[in-house]
């Protein structure tokens, strides 16, 4: 028999055990930590290559790996492997993930290339051009197929990686 007796019901928003579930929030987390870790990886990877520090791209859209499609596709995989690859959850965060993918290497990508040769016409105008003086506009804004992939692959890494830590945590 099933009844409001034999499931717990959900904290009330006050009460400090809706943190806790929050916190344990499988999915959720492993979101977050693909999208820190992706913007970490782009962070320590300039600062490789380049020898300087340049602490928005902590923050920053563009460049390899991709954090969107790290934080889709770990949001999409844990919920597949939490709720099972057959639920409507995992059905919905799977056309999600690929939404947001297809646009970081469609849209926003040719966004970005558009935005590189304004920059240059509006480098190129005369001083006393009334648009000489406008603000370039951000060209790292997209991604390329391979960042998208590394991305996702990433976020498929830190999921699993995040269930086997959940089962290794809880004894099972």
């Amino acid at each position: 028999m099933d009844d409001a007796r034999s499931s717990p019901s959900p904290p009330s928003p006050s009460s400090s055990s809706a943190y806790s579930y929050v916190l344990l929030n499988y999915p959720l987390i492993s979101a977050i930590v693909s999208f820190a870790v992706a913007q970490s990886i782009k962070f320590f990877m300039t600062w490789y290559r380049e020898r300087r520090w340049d602490a928005k791209l902590l923050i920053g859209s563009g460049g390899m790996p991709s954090s969107h499609s790290a934080t889709v596709t770990a949001l999409a995989a844990a919920i597949g492997i939490q709720d099972g690859l057959g639920s409507s959850i995992f059905a919905a965060a799977t056309i999600f993930a690929s939404v947001v993918m297809h646009d970081a290497f469609g849209v926003r990508l040719h966004a970005g290339k558009q935005a590189e040769v304004l920059n240059q016409i509006v480098y190129e105008l005369p001083a006393d051009h009334p648009l000489s003086d406008t603000r370039p506009l951000r060209e790292l804004i997209g991604h390329t197929p391979l960042q998208v992939v590394a991305g996702a692959f990433l976020g498929f890494v830190i999921a699993t990686t995040g269930q086997l830590i959940k089962k290794v945590a809880s004894g099972t």
